[in-house]
């Protein structure tokens, strides 16, 4: 089998993604944030916790940092932590 072969449109696509990963993690921690505000059952709570780990592990997140975060499992810090990072960005 032979590599594919993409479009100009297409590898154009596929390397906005690429370029913009940090940004598309970023929007998915604060969709979990809000999320995470509004969840109403320990399950509930529990999978998108799981969810902010994945996030964190793409955003490449200090161990310390991440391991704080989800140690406390406290949405406040979180979000702080967060409006950090979109300073930055």
């Amino acid at each position: 089998m032979g590599e594919k072969q993409y479009s100009k449109y297409q590898q154009n696509v596929i390397r906005n993604y690429y370029q913009n990963l940090d940004t598309i993690a970023l929007t998915r921690l604060q969709e979990l944030v809000t999320e995470l505000y509004l969840a109403d059952t320990p399950a509930k709570k529990k999978r998108l916790w799981q969810q902010v780990e994945k996030a964190l592990t793409k955003l490449k997140i200090k161990p310390p940092v991440k391991a704080r975060i989800l140690e406390t499992q406290d949405v406040k810090i979180l979000a702080q932590n967060l409006n950090e990072w979109l300073k930055t960005k």
